[in-house]
């Protein structure tokens, strides 16, 4: 992730500021991009939620996955109450970092919500993160770490 968020800082839900090379090191990363006031991301996101609670805050060990929020609101109060009312114990890319706008082109976000996968390495696995766990829940992330290439045991 050195490629895509080296030297950033990410935000969690409660304000606290994290590294983003500290807290993605190793990962099979989700970059999120989403809004608030779009019915169909307030429709994934507590399925985004239940998927990361099983894989990171109830598996032993934890799976090497982390989410990161790329806001498409209009203003830092929309994206932090969208945080605060439905997200998970994710991070987020602050609502003031011009970066944010760099990730939609760099990934040719043209429609919200969409969730994609990257390897550590930020090549992506795939951009249709949305549809494959819809579709099949935990099961797709085997194949993303498969394709990350990070070793880990993991059974899901």
């Amino acid at each position: 992730m050195v490629d895509v968020l080296g030297g950033r800082r990410l935000v969690t839900c409660d304000g606290a500021w994290v590294e983003a090379e500290a807290a993605l090191q190793n990962k099979v990363v989700a970059l999120y991009f989403a809004a608030g006031r779009c019915a169909p991301s307030r429709d994934f996101t507590p399925l985004l939620c239940d998927f990361y609670e099983e894989l990171v805050e109830e598996a032993r060990p934890p799976a090497p996955f982390e989410v990161v929020f790329v806001s498409a609101d209009r203003s830092a109060q929309e994206m932090l109450k969208f945080m605060q009312d439905l997200h998970g114990a994710w991070l987020a890319l602050p609502f003031h970092d011009p970066y944010r706008h760099e990730l939609r082109t760099r990934y040719h976000i043209t429609a919200i919500p969409r969730l994609v996968i990257l390897k550590p390495s930020g090549e992506v696995i795939t951009d249709k993160g949305r549809k494959q766990i819809r579709e099949r829940g935990l099961a797709c992330f085997q194949n993303w770490v498969e394709a990350a290439d990070i070793f880990q045991n993991f059974s899901g």
